[in-house]
C-alpha cells in the first residue's frame, strides 16, 4: 500500500512539472492530425492542449508555456486570447513522401485543382509543394464558395476530400500537411525537451516526411572547397549576409550579422529566420521569388537597409540571401559616390577667418551666424549686392555638422524657369525633348545631408516657389517626369538683395515660403556702415594681388568716405584697378570713378536722405519700420507709453511675430537714423519729426 502511495505521488508530482504546449488551428479535425503527430513524440514530456478555432475554448484564454499556430494567418486572432506572454511560434510544414510520390505520377504542365479550406491555406500549401520539389503540377486554388475558372476534373488536396467540388472525380489525397523537422526541434529547443530529438520515434518520422527536392544545405555540402570560399568572403564584407534555404531555415549567418542584428552566430544557425527575424521580409521572397531591394526596416533599435534576394538556380528556388547594412553607412556610401560624380566643384572653401574685418557691425554679424551654424533650420541672408552673402553661407556649412557633405550653389536669376527646375530637381529618363538617356540627378539630391544655398532667391517664378514650398514642408520631391519619390535632408541658405517683404505684400512672392526661408534671418551690413573696415580690407586684397602702391591722405579720406554701392565687390575692383595703373602714390584723381556715379564726398544728411538711407537698410523690412512707428506716433498722440513686450504681443496680432529681441533690435536701429528717441529707465520710446517723416513715406508706400 505504502509503494502504491509512493508511485501515485510521484506519477502526480510528474505531470504536474510538465510543461504545455497549446496547438492552435482553424479546425477540430486539423487539430486533431496535429495530435496525432505529437503525442508519440512528446507526450512522455510535456502536456497538449488542443485550441481549436471554431471551439468555445478558446474564448477562455490560452494558459500554456508555448503557442504553436498551423498557419501565421491565425497569430492576429490568437494573440488577443493568450494570457500572458507566452512565446507564439507558427509552425513550417511539409508532406508525407507517400503524398508527394502520388504528386509525381503526373506529367509536366498537368492542370489540377489544390483544394483546402481558404485561399491563404491553399496558396501556402501550393508553395509547399513547389518546395518539396514538384513542379510538374499546375495548381488553381480552390476553396469554399470559389469558382475554378476552368473546367478540371483533377483535385489534390491535404486532406480536404470533403471540400472537393462533387463534378470530380478524380482526386488525389495527399494527406494533411504535417510540421517539418525545424518545427519539431523548435518544440524541443523551446520546451528544453531536446531529448525528443534522440528518440527511436522522432527518426521513424523524420524518415516518414518529404524532405526537401534540395536545399541550399545540400548544394554548398557537396562542395567543400565551396563552402569554405563562401566563409571567407562572408568575414570580410561589411553587410550583414543571411543565407536561409527554402524552408526558412538560417544557413549562414556572418559577423557583420552578429553586430547588426544582435544575436550570436550559434543561436541563429538552424533557426526559422522569419520567427527570429520577422522585420525581414524572407517570406515574401520565398512565396515570389521576387528581389526586395533597400527596405529600411528597424533592426535592434537601429535603422537597417535591407534588401533580399531569391537564390534560384535552374529555374529552381532554393533560398535567399539577405545583405543588410546600417542606415549611416548607406548614407557614407552615397555621399562618396556623389563626390566622385560631381567632382570638386561644389565645395565650401570660405570659414569665418576669411571674412575680414573688424568692426562692431561685421563682428556681431558674424558672431550671429556662428550661433546659427548649429541649428538645422533656414537661414535667409539679405543685404545688399557685392556684401558677401555667399561668403557667409560658405562659412556656415564649414561651421555646421554638415561640412563633410556637399555645399551646392545655385543663383536662382542667372536660369530661366525650365531650366532652374531641372537643375534643382532634376528629371527621368526621357521627361522632356533634349532630356539626357540616363536622366539627371538634381541639385536638392546632389545636396543631400549638406547645405544648398539659394543665391537670389527673390527672382524665383511661382512655379518654383510652389515646388521649394513643398520641398521644406515634406523633406520630398519627385524628379520631373518620374513618380518615386525622393527623400532628403537638406539645410536651405537663401539669400536675397531685393525686399521679399514687399515682394510678398504685392503677391509677388509666397508669404509662406517667406516665413519658411526666414526662421533664421541674418543681415549682411552694406560697407558704408563698417567704414572703420575700409583701410584693412585694401591692405589685405593688396596682399592678395601683390600690389605696392601707396594711398595719400586725401585719396584714403575720399576712399573712407565713399559709399561704396558695389559693397566688398567694389573695393575689390577698386583695389585690383589701382595695382594695374602702374602708379606708385595713388592720388583722389587716380581714384575709379563709375559713370553714373556722384562725386566722392561726403553727402549731405537731410531728412529725405536719412529716411532713403533707412528704406535701403534691409536688415528689417518696410512693414516692419512701420508697425513700429505707427505704434510710437499713436503712443504719443495718446500721452502713452508702450514696452517692448506689448508691441510683441500687437506683432502677433499683424501676423508679424516680432520677438522682444527683435523689437529691441528695431527700435535701436531707429534711433541710429534719428527717427526715435530711447529714454532712460521707464521715459518708454518717443518718435521724432525725422520718424514722422519716415512714417508718412512708408504709408504712401503701402
Amino acid at each position: 500500500m505504502t509503494r502504491f502511495l509512493l508511485l501515485t505521488h510521484q506519477k502526480i508530482e510528474t505531470t504536474m512539472s510538465k510543461k504545455t504546449l497549446a496547438v492552435v488551428s482553424y479546425h477540430s479535425y486539423s487539430i486533431e492530425v496535429y495530435d496525432i503527430i505529437l503525442k508519440p513524440l512528446f507526450s512522455n514530456y510535456i502536456r497538449i492542449e488542443k485550441y481549436p478555432l471554431d471551439a468555445r475554448s478558446i474564448k477562455k484564454g490560452i494558459v500554456a508555456d508555448l503557442v504553436l499556430l498551423s498557419s501565421y494567418t491565425l497569430f492576429q486572432e490568437v494573440k488577443k486570447h493568450v494570457l500572458n506572454d507566452t512565446e507564439i511560434i507558427i509552425a513550417d510544414h511539409t508532406l508525407m513522401k507517400h503524398g508527394i510520390d502520388q504528386i509525381k505520377q503526373f506529367p509536366n504542365g498537368t492542370k489540377a485543382m489544390l483544394v483546402n479550406i481558404n485561399y491563404k491555406v491553399c496558396v501556402e500549401t501550393i508553395l509547399l509543394i513547389h518546395q518539396l520539389g514538384c513542379r510538374n503540377l499546375e495548381l488553381i486554388p480552390v476553396y469554399p464558395d470559389s469558382v475554378p475558372a476552368i473546367d478540371i476534373n483533377l483535385a489534390v488536396t491535404p486532406g480536404e476530400v470533403n471540400l472537393v467540388p462533387k463534378k470530380v472525380s478524380n482526386i488525389i489525397d495527399i494527406g494533411h500537411r504535417v510540421f517539418n523537422i525545424s518545427t519539431i526541434g523548435d518544440i524541443a529547443a523551446k520546451l528544453d525537451v531536446r531529448e525528443v530529438l534522440e528518440s527511436d520515434r522522432y527518426l521513424e518520422y523524420s524518415r516518414s516526411i518529404a524532405p526537401p527536392s534540395l536545399d541550399l544545405d545540400n548544394i554548398l555540402g557537396e562542395n567543400q572547397i565551396l563552402n569554405k570560399q563562401l566563409d571567407t568572403l562572408l568575414k570580410i564584407v561589411d553587410k550583414a549576409i543571411i543565407i536561409i534555404n527554402a524552408s526558412g531555415i538560417i544557413h549562414s549567418y556572418n559577423a557583420s550579422a552578429e553586430r547588426i542584428v544582435g544575436y550570436k552566430k550559434e543561436i541563429m544557425i538552424g533557426e526559422n529566420a522569419t520567427k527570429m527575424m520577422p522585420e525581414i521580409p524572407y517570406r515574401e521572397v520565398l512565396e515570389t521569388g521576387r528581389e526586395i531591394k533597400q527596405k529600411l526596416i528597424n533592426m535592434n533599435s537601429n535603422t537597417t537597409a535591407v534588401t533580399v534576394s531569391p537564390i534560384v538556380i535552374g529555374g529552381i528556388l532554393y533560398g535567399a540571401v539577405a545583405a543588410i547594412e546600417e542606415f549611416t553607412e548607406i548614407e557614407k556610401s552615397q555621399h562618396k559616390l556623389r563626390v566622385q560624380l560631381i567632382g570638386k566643384g561644389h565645395k565650401a572653401r570660405y570659414t569665418f577667418e576669411d571674412i575680414l574685418g573688424a568692426s562692431p557691425d561685421i563682428t556681431n554679424c558674424k558672431k550671429i551666424a556662428r550661433r546659427m551654424a548649429g541649428s538645422a533650420s533656414s537661414i535667409l541672408l539679405t543685404g545688399e549686392s557685392g556684401t558677401g552673402k555667399e561668403l557667409f553661407a560658405q562659412a556656415i556649412h564649414n561651421e555646421s555638422d554638415r561640412k563633410e557633405y556637399q555645399f551646392v550653389a545655385v543663383n536662382c536669376a542667372a536660369l530661366p524657369e525650365s531650366l532652374l527646375e531641372s537643375e534643382l530637381f532634376g528629371y527621368v529618363r526621357g521627361a522632356f525633348s533634349g532630356a539626357k538617356k540616363e536622366g539627371k540627378m538634381g541639385l536638392f539630391e546632389l545636396a543631400h545631408k549638406g547645405t544648398l544655398f539659394l543665391d537670389e532667391i527673390g527672382e524665383i517664378s511661382p512655379t518654383i516657389q510652389v515646388r521649394l514650398l513643398r520641398v521644406l514642408q515634406e523633406r520630398n520631391f519627385m524628379r520631373i517626369g518620374g513618380d518615386e519619390v525622393i527623400s532628403v535632408d537638406v539645410r536651405i541658405i537663401a539669400a536675397t538683395n531685393s525686399n521679399l517683404e514687399a515682394l510678398v505684400s504685392k503677391k509677388r512672392f509666397r508669404q509662406d515660403l517667406y516665413y519658411r526661408l526666414r526662421v533664421l534671418p541674418l543681415n549682411i551690413p552694406p560697407l558704408r556702415d563698417r567704414k572703420e573696415d575700409i583701410l584693412a580690407l585694401v591692405d589685405e586684397y593688396k596682399k592678395k594681388l601683390n600690389a605696392d602702391f601707396e594711398l595719400s591722405d586725401e585719396a584714403t579720406r575720399a576712399l573712407v568716405q565713399n559709399d561704396w554701392n558695389g559693397n566688398i565687390r567694389e573695393l575689390i575692383n577698386c583695389v585690383e584697378y589701382l595695382s594695374n595703373i602702374e602708379e606708385k602714390l595713388i592720388l583722389v584723381r587716380h581714384l575709379p570713378v563709375a559713370p553714373n556715379s556722384q562725386p566722392l564726398k561726403e553727402k549731405a544728411k537731410d531728412k529725405d536722405d536719412q529716411v532713403d538711407k533707412m528704406l535701403a537698410d534691409n536688415r528689417y523690412s518696410a512693414s516692419e519700420y512701420l508697425f513700429v512707428l505707427e505704434i510710437l506716433e499713436r503712443a504719443y498722440a495718446n500721452r502713452e507709453r508702450v514696452g517692448r513686450r506689448s508691441l510683441s504681443k500687437k506683432s502677433d496680432e499683424l501676423e508679424l511675430f516680432l520677438t522682444e529681441q527683435e523689437i529691441r533690435g528695431l527700435i535701436i536701429k531707429l534711433q541710429d537714423y534719428g527717427m526715435v528717441i530711447i529714454k532712460r529707465g521707464r521715459g518708454g520710446t518717443k518718435i521724432t519729426d525725422l520718424g514722422r517723416t519716415a512714417l508718412k513715406r512708408l504709408k504712401e508706400m503701402k
